[in-house]
């Protein structure tokens, strides 16, 4: 196999072509095959929401919420297959060196993005639908558009997913030299007061139970990948 080294700028371009249509094609499909079994996400979406009646406001409601779930869902199924796309163009023309770090980053964002999909689902969603609904117990009944309700799930997802991406970004720095993990370390009272602030941004609610977890989560993130990066360079 002639690597991108070897090959001229036209075969570059119709590689890079190929290789978006494969993209496009496997978001495309992920989404049609999520929109398909919507009532099965839509059920996985709800559970969080216990005691919660949803209702749709206006006619077409759910169909466009439907369609907005399935580009979601799909985008993030397929995210693991675009990115190993995108390595296999890049990669050829990089050093061993460089080739090494992209594929430890690469791999690390995405189990890093998963397993922030899943503490979100399964706490900081939980936490946060609890601390709304016991607040307005015994004055509110608890029925939600599911268009509002799919937004904040969507939300708490996806900025969660990007912020535990923090250790990546501790290895890359770490890798380039830039700052090494025992640097890190002495910066931790900093990241203390940079997390709680972090946490207070990026999550949707207001509730303090959400904020906390989220801060622990990503300054148990910061101070691990200080860690790891002490005990790579080693």
């Amino acid at each position: 196999m002639v690597g991108n080294d070897a090959m001229t700028i036209s075969e570059h371009l119709e590689e890079f072509r190929h290789r978006l249509y494969f993209c496009f094609g496997t978001a495309t499909f992920s989404c049609i095959a999520c929109f398909l079994r919507m009532k099965e996400i839509v059920v996985a979406l709800q559970a969080p929401a216990i005691g919660v009646r949803f209702f749709q406001f206006s006619p077409g409601e759910y169909l466009f919420v439907s369609i907005k779930t399935a580009l979601f869902c799909g985008i993030l199924i397929s995210i693991p297959l675009i990115l190993y796309q995108i390595l296999l163009y890049l990669l050829p023309g990089l050093t061993k060196n460089e080739r090494d770090i992209i594929l430890v980053l690469s791999f690390g964002s995405v189990i890093l993005f998963f397993f922030g999909l899943v503490f979100s689902y399964f706490l900081l969603i939980p936490i946060a639908l609890k601390f709304f609904i016991f607040y307005g117990s015994g004055v509110v009944e608890p029925f939600w558009s599911f268009d509002r309700y799919f937004d904040f799930v969507a939300v708490l997802l996806f900025t969660t997913g990007i912020a535990f991406q923090v250790p990546v970004i501790q290895v890359g720095l770490g890798l380039l030299g830039i700052v090494t993990g025992q640097d890190m370390l002495k910066a931790s009272k900093y990241a203390v007061v940079i997390c709680t602030a972090f946490a207070a941004i990026i999550t949707p609610s207001t509730d303090p139970a959400t904020q906390v977890l989220l801060s622990v989560a990503l300054l148990s993130l910061y101070l691990g990948g200080s860690v790891f990066l002490i005990t790579f360079k080693k």
